[in-house]
C-alpha cells in the first residue's frame, strides 16, 4: 500500500465514508471507492469492515511492546 492509501485506511477506520474521505484528501469518490477496491483484494478482504479491522490489529500490534 502507498503512504496515500494507509492514510485512506486510516480515515476509513475513523467511521468517514468514501465522500468524507475523498473530500479530505481531494479526490473523487469514484477514486475512493477504486482504491478502496485493490485495498481489499490486496489484504484479501471483503468489506470496509474488515479493513477497519484489520488497520486496528496492525494499529495494537504496533503499540504492544515486544519480549526479547
Amino acid at each position: 500500500m502507498t503512504p496515500r492509501d494507509i492514510l485512506m485506511v486510516r480515515i476509513l477506520s475513523s467511521g468517514a465514508t468514501n465522500r468524507e474521505i475523498a473530500a479530505r484528501l481531494g479526490l473523487t469518490e469514484q477514486t475512493v471507492k477504486n482504491r478502496l477496491s485493490v485495498i481489499y483484494g490486496e489484504l484479501g478482504l471483503r468489506n470496509r469492515l474488515e479493513l477497519a479491522a484489520y488497520s486496528g490489529r496492525l494499529a495494537a500490534s504496533a503499540s504492544t511492546p515486544r519480549e526479547s
